[in-house]
C-alpha cells in the first residue's frame, strides 16, 4: 500500500526513510515484560523489513535506490533500562547493513543514521530528567543535544542524494561527538 501510494503520487519510488518508534516507557531489564521486547523488535525491526522488502522492486528500477534507516546511540552506548529500544535498534542497523551487502549489486545504498537529537521523545525525558539532560549536553562535544531539523535533517538529504552514491552499509552518527565519550543517561526508573 506505501509503495502503491508513492508510485501514484510521485510516478516512482527512490528513497525509503524507516523511522519508526511508538514509545515504551523505561523498565529493568528483571521488569522488561516480553510483550514490550516484542513489540520494540515489531516495531523497528520488522515494520522497517518488511517496508525494505515492499519497496525493493521500485528501489532497483532506476539504479540509485537509497534506504536510510533511523537507528540509535542508546543501543551502541547500552543506555540503562530501555532494553526494547537498544535491542531492536541494533537489530535493525545489522538488518541494514545485510541489506547493504546483498542489495549493493542492484545499486541501492543502505545506511544508518544514529542521531542524537532533541527529539519528541528526548524532550519529554529531559522535563522529567533535567539534571540528567543538562550532563549528558554538557558531556557533549559540541556542547549541546542537536536538532532534528538543522543537524539530523541535511545529513538524512545527503543519503537520499547522488553525493552518497557510493556510501553504503554505514553508521553515520550524527550526535555531536556524544558517541565518542558515551552518554551520561540514567533516568529515573523504580
Amino acid at each position: 500500500m506505501m509503495v502503491a501510494a508513492a508510485t501514484g503520487n510521485f510516478g516512482r519510488l527512490d528513497i525509503l526513510v524507516n523511522n519508526a518508534w511508538k514509545g515504551s516507557g523505561f523498565a529493568r531489564l528483571e521488569n522488561m515484560t516480553d510483550e514490550k521486547l516484542r513489540g520494540g523488535f515489531e516495531m523497528a525491526v520488522m515494520a522497517a523489513f518488511w517496508a525494505m522488502q515492499a519497496a525493493l522492486p521500485e528501489l532497483e528500477k532506476h539504479g540509485t535506490g537509497r534506504v536510510i534507516n533511523l537507528c540509535s546511540l542508546n543501543g551502541v552506548n547500552a543506555h540503562m533500562y530501555s532494553v526494547q529500544y537498544n535491542a531492536a535498534k541494533e537489530a535493525l542497523r545489522t538488518l541494514t547493513r545485510t541489506a547493504a551487502r546483498e542489495w549493493a549489486p542492484k545499486h541501492i545504498s543502505c545506511n544508518v543514521i544514529c542521531p542524537g537529537a532533541q527529539s519528541e521523545a528526548y524532550r519529554r525525558v529531559a522535563e522529567a530528567n533535567p539534571e540528567m539532560a543538562a550532563t549528558m549536553a554538557a558531556a557533549n562535544p559540541m556542547g549541546r543535544v542537536g536538532d532534528p531539523l538543522n543537524d539530523i535533517g541535511p545529513v538524512a538529504v545527503f543519503l537520499a542524494g547522488d553525493a552518497s552514491s557510493y556510501l553504503t552499509g554505514n553508521t553515520l552518527y550524527v550526535d555531536g561527538g556524544s558517541h565518542i565519550n558515551g552518554v551520561q543517561w540514567a533516568p529515573e526508573v523504580d
